[in-house]
């Protein structure tokens, strides 16, 4: 399956973060991370492209996972305020004061690219294009909450509008957007990507911003599926990016 921009061929998960912004314009640099796991593969093959109008850059890393089952991730003071459906687990970061929901059955891989404080990655054991992946990275000192960045109506309009070359021609890939909201710090985007002649892909992300002590930080988790793995995987991964919180 071709991807939608990748040169790795792989399954895309565009999460929309700069390193060092200096204004809500600079928001149309994309980072796309990318990663596939093939149903025996020892590690996910990985990707990150810096996308800033039709120019691109990329490097390749591979991601280690835990191989049956998330070690350590939970205690019952991390997840008593959170509701865990049967299936699930809390999947939590210490180091970086997040914890998600993650399907029992999943992988995780992490690594800390050039430009980035750090990408995790969670995705099926099965083969598959679905996955959910968290990309942390610096800001600067005058981006203190979401609404630095604009209302979320605008920041949307704006990350959505930066990724579709559906107006080009030839025709690029087509970006929808189809939702938005802003709710307790966070914001949440709901879009579609489709490549020519290829299925349509459903992204979810879920955006904040926290402190480590030092530097502010913008946390950008996205979920994605194939629409033809809707049914298999959809409300999943919209139950994953929805949990992220804050701790």
């Amino acid at each position: 399956m071709a991807s939608v921009w990748s040169p790795c061929a792989l399954s895309l998960c565009p999460l929309s973060s700069s390193s060092n912004p200096s204004g809500f314009g600079s928001y149309r640099k994309q980072h796309v991370f990318s990663c596939k796991s093939s149903q025996g593969d020892e590690k996910p093959r990985c990707c990150v492209e810096e996308q800033l109008g039709t120019r691109r850059r990329g490097f390749m890393l591979e991601l280690g996972f835990a191989a049956f089952s998330f070690p350590a991730i939970v205690s019952d003071a991390v997840a008593k305020d959170i509701d865990v459906p049967e299936g699930f687990q809390v999947y939590t970061d210490e180091e970086n004061k997040y914890k998600i929901l993650i399907p029992k059955d999943w992988k995780i891989g992490a690594g800390q690219p050039k430009g980035f404080n750090s990408i995790t990655a969670f995705y099926p054991n099965a083969a598959s294009d679905s996955n959910v992946s968290i990309l942390i990275s610096s800001l600067g000192a005058d981006f203190t909450r979401m609404e630095s960045f604009g209302n979320v109506d605008a920041f949307a309009e704006t990350l959505v509008s930066g990724l579709d070359r559906s107006w080009i021609n030839p025709p690029g890939v087509r970006a929808k957007l189809i939702d938005c909201k802003s709710s307790k710090g966070m914001y949440y985007i709901q879009y579609t990507l489709q490549n020519p002649g290829e299925g349509r892909r459903y992204l979810y992300e879920a955006l904040g911003m926290a402190s480590n002590g030092w530097v502010n930080r913008l946390f950008t988790v996205t979920g994605q599926f194939l629409e033809e793995e809707t049914d298999k995987y959809g409300s999943e991964i919209q139950k994953v990016v929805s949990s992220f919180r804050f701790i």
